[in-house]
C-alpha cells in the first residue's frame, strides 16, 4: 500500500477518535450537569406550555365529531378525524427527525417513516431501556376520557380540524412533560443509588414509589399550575377597573390543579417506577 494513503487513514483515525473522545466528554459534561434542580426548572417552563395549551383548546367547544369514527370517512384506518391528524402530523414530524430526540414521544409509533434529516448526537443520558417506556396510550385515555369534558364547553361550532390540532398540542405537551419523569428517575438514582439499587433489584414498586414521592413538593406543584392558570388565562379589559371579570378564567384554575393531582403527577411517577425498574439493566 502507498505511504501515503496509510498517512491519510491514520490521520483519518486520529482524528475520529478524537471526536469519539470529544464527544464522550461532552456526554460527560451534559450528564454532569443534570441536577434535580436543573430537572424541576424544566419541568415548570412545560407548565406554561400545557397551561398555554389548555386555554388554546377551551376556545372551541367539545365539537363531538372530532372523535366520532362514523363522522370521519376516508380510505384507510384512521379512525377518527383527531387520530388522522396526530398520525399525519407525526409522521411529517418523524421525517424531520422529532422522534431521534430520547425527549419525544410518538401516540401511533408503528410504522413511522425515519427521519431524513442529518442525525443529531444527542447526549446519552438515561439507560438506553428508557426507550421502551411509553405512557402515551393512558394519556391518550386520560385526555380524551377524563380531562377534556372538565374544561371545555358542551356544543358543536363545526370547527373540527383546529380542536384536533389544538388536541394534539395538548396531548405533545403532556406527553413531553411526563415522560421527563425518566430524566426525574434519573438524577434521583445517581443522588441516592444506595436506596434505590436494593428496591429496584428486588422489583419492589412500592418502595420505588415511595422513594420517588415528595408530598410538599406535589402540593406546591399543583398550588403553581392553579396560580399560572388565573394569570394566563384571565379576561384583560385596558381601562376597565370594575371587578365584573374577576374570577372569570378561560380555563378553571381549579381544573388545572386537579388534572396535575390525579393524572400528570401519578403518571409520570408511573414513568419514573417504569425507567428505574430497567435502571441496572
Amino acid at each position: 500500500m502507498d505511504v501515503s494513503v496509510v498517512i491519510v487513514l491514520i490521520l483519518v483515525r486520529w482524528t475520529c477518535s478524537i471526536s469519539e473522545v470529544e464527544m464522550v466528554k461532552a456526554e460527560s459534561d451534559v450528564s454532569d450537569r443534570l441536577t434535580l434542580e436543573s430537572v424541576r426548572d424544566s419541568l415548570i417552563r412545560q407548565e406554561d406550555n400545557i397551561v398555554f395549551s389548555l386555554i388554546e383548546r377551551a376556545k372551541f367547544p367539545l365539537n363531538a365529531a372530532t372523535y366520532d369514527p362514523s363522522y370521519f370517512s376516508m380510505p384507510g384506518s384512521y379512525g377518527s378525524l383527531v387520530e388522522l391528524v396526530v398520525k399525519q402530523t407525526e409522521a411529517v414530524q418523524a421525517k424531520a427527525g422529532r422522534y431521534e430526540n430520547p425527549e419525544e414521544h410518538p401516540f401511533f409509533p408503528d410504522d413511522l417513516p425515519p427521519s431524513q434529516v442529518p442525525p443529531h448526537k444527542y447526549p446519552r443520558v438515561l439507560n438506553p431501556a428508557a426507550v421502551f417506556v411509553n405512557v402515551n396510550k393512558k394519556i391518550w385515555d386520560v385526555y380524551f376520557n377524563k380531562l377534556l369534558p372538565l374544561f371545555v364547553a358542551p356544543g358543536d361550532d363545526g370547527n373540527y380540524a383546529s380542536t384536533a390540532v389544538r388536541d394534539l398540542e395538548c396531548l405533545q405537551v403532556l406527553s413531553r412533560r411526563i415522560h421527563y419523569g425518566k430524566l426525574v428517575a434519573e438524577v434521583k438514582f445517581r443522588d441516592e443509588w444506595k436506596h434505590y439499587e436494593p428496591a429496584i433489584r428486588a422489583r419492589d414498586k412500592k418502595t420505588l414509589m415511595d422513594l420517588l414521592t415528595a408530598p410538599a413538593v406535589e402540593k406546591a406543584v399543583k398550588k403553581r399550575v392553579a396560580k399560572k392558570a388565573c394569570i394566563f388565562g384571565q379576561e384583560v379589559k385596558v381601562g376597565d377597573d370594575s371587578d365584573e371579570n374577576k374570577g372569570k378564567y378561560k380555563v378553571n384554575p381549579a381544573v388545572v390543579s386537579r388534572f396535575y393531582g390525579d393524572w400528570v403527577i401519578p403518571l409520570t411517577k408511573d414513568v419514573e417506577v417504569q425507567y428505574l425498574l430497567h435502571r441496572l439493566d
